[in-house]
């Protein structure tokens, strides 16, 4: 573990508190913030909290550097993002390592976050020669109307334990790139992998004769978060996290008549048709469902089987969970590793001990294990008689419910009951069924996909949900728009003053 820190720049004790344009800053009246693996339940590092005072240090120093950076030529901000992108790539290895010792994904998922971060990374270097507006006609002669793009100011990024870099990295190469500084609050569960993150920031902007567009302030929710959502200093707030805290964040900002990108629940749905590939969709299962422990917003934690093919894919599923190595999440072999916490582990126990009061029947896992850490379980697939309350609520992670119908009008009506509406997937081979399924009256998910599961968004599509989702983008296609404001333009290049709609107004 030293050994890795190291590789990162990061010292083991007080790693950091605030970060701001003149570095690191700490405060004596700072409490202190421990990370811990929970692999073993050992403390990695201390990290000091942002005091309120320091927060409103780093919040002063990104507006004074958003005076200088909103007037830098979009283009030569992408080489900031482009140098950010090389700047990781030379540190996947051991950033991601970090990821999974800090947060638990195993290896090769702690890799994938940090190429997620390199690939958008390399989206806003391309964007940043983009940012297009509209030419739009003028019902007047001699009128040019067209919409430009400017950039919007300081925006705080609060994110989840559970993708400790990829998440602010939507958000920060994206923002960057219109000309936005960045305040992050990451999750008090994974603050090291951020000041680590910081670091690599900190020495980019250096490099560019920069200071102040990412800023790091490490501190709770209820603390630093509340500060966050209650600055008007920041026209946007994009918050990762539950549902019960996006509805906070969503009314204190909209209170100040702020912005949000709300990125909440996803109890996300598989529909396996009587016509699916069952091998194609046993793997889509089972990583959707098992990878990162049950712990991504994009999760399968719904699967709704043609009653048909039903016994066919449980006894495949079962037969594959059987197998999934559980332990370290840095050994190569393992393919689940710990939940985050044992309050995690607590909330599995509960929700499933409900699905068996609903009539559920746990066909394989289910147990915790504490014989490899107190935070380890094992996977569970629970057969369900009926979508309960239990089904419809959110348990963050590996339980699967499994639900059979028998028309596919019934499929999308247990689908759509869910109160969450991020990623959706339905298995099949018939035209007709899949686009059923991607019609207006299908999936009301802001994800919906054909014969791939759940998880694995790319980065160049707008990521995001509806209902309790939260409603907002991120990442890919025309997200960009959230962190800029828009203004329609109107040039009058005549010598007369034709008034819209042919409204005469004035002296004979």
């Amino acid at each position: 573990m030293k050994a890795l820190l190291e590789k990162l720049e990061i010292g083991a004790i007080n790693a950091g508190a605030g970060s701001g344009p003149d570095g690191w800053l700490q405060d004596e009246k700072g409490q202190k913030l421990v990370s811990y693996n929970p692999t073993t339940g050992e403390a990695i590092a201390t990290i000091v909290q942002a005091t309120p005072a320091v927060y409103d240090q780093v919040v002063r120093q990104a507006g004074q550097a958003f005076q200088r950076w909103r007037e830098t030529p979009a283009p030569q901000r992408g080489q900031l993002i482009r140098d950010l992108g090389e700047a990781v790539r030379e540190l996947k290895e051991p950033l991601g390592d970090l990821v999974s010792l800090e947060m638990g994904k195993i290896r090769v998922e702690g890799q994938g976050e940090v190429q997620e971060m390199i690939d958008i990374c390399d989206f806003a270097v391309g964007l940043s020669r983009q940012l297009y507006g509209l030419t739009m006609q003028s019902e007047r002669p001699a009128h040019r109307m067209y919409e430009q793009w400017h950039p919007l100011g300081p925006i705080g990024v609060i994110t989840a334990f559970n993708f400790p870099v990829a998440v602010w990295s939507w958000n920060a190469a994206i923002a960057a790139v219109c000309g936005d500084p960045v305040i992050w609050k990451p999750s008090e569960l994974a603050p090291l992998t951020a000041v680590a993150m910081q670091h690599i920031c900190n020495r980019v902007m250096a490099d560019h004769g920069l200071s102040g567009i990412f800023n790091l302030v490490v501190g709770t929710g209820p603390e630093v978060g509340e500060l966050l959502i209650n600055d008007d200093r920041l026209p946007l707030i994009s918050f990762t996290g539950s549902t019960r805290v996006g509805r906070h964040v969503a009314q204190t900002v909209a209170g100040r008549f702020g912005r949000t990108i709300l990125e909440c629940g996803g109890n996300n749905a598989i529909v396996v048709a009587r016509d699916a590939d069952l091998e194609l969709a046993t793997r889509a299962i089972l990583f959707g469902a098992v990878g990162t422990a049950g712990q991504r917003c994009t999760t399968t934690r719904r699967l709704i089987v043609h009653k048909d093919v039903a016994p066919a894919l449980t006894g495949r599923l079962v037969r594959a969970y059987r197998q999934v190595p559980i332990g370290d999440p840095l050994d190569e072999k393992t393919l689940l590793g710990p939940l985050v916490t044992s309050a995690a582990v607590e909330k599995m126990m509960g929700a499933l001990e409900q699905a068996r009061a609903d009539g559920g029947e746990v066909l394989v896992g289910g147990k915790a294990r504490p014989d490899l850490g107190q935070n380890f379980v094992e996977p569970a697939i629970v057969k369900m008689p009926a979508q309960t309350e239990i089904v419809r609520q959110e348990t963050f992670a590996p339980i699967l419910y499994l639900l059979e119908y028998d028309e596919l009008d019934e499929a999308i009506r247990l689908h759509n009951e869910a109160p969450q509406g991020l990623s959706s997937a339905i298995f099949t081979d018939s035209m007709h069924t899949a686009e059923r399924f991607l019609a207006t009256s299908g999936s009301d998910c802001g994800i919906a996909n054909v014969n791939i599961g759940t998880s694995g968004a790319e980065i160049g599509g707008a990521f995001g949900g509806e209902k309790e989702t939260g409603g907002g983008r991120e990442s890919g296609s025309d997200a960009w728009k959230a962190y800029m404001r828009r203004q329609t333009n109107t040039i009058n290049w005549s010598h007369e003053l034709p008034l819209a709609q042919g409204i005469q107004f004035g002296l004979e």
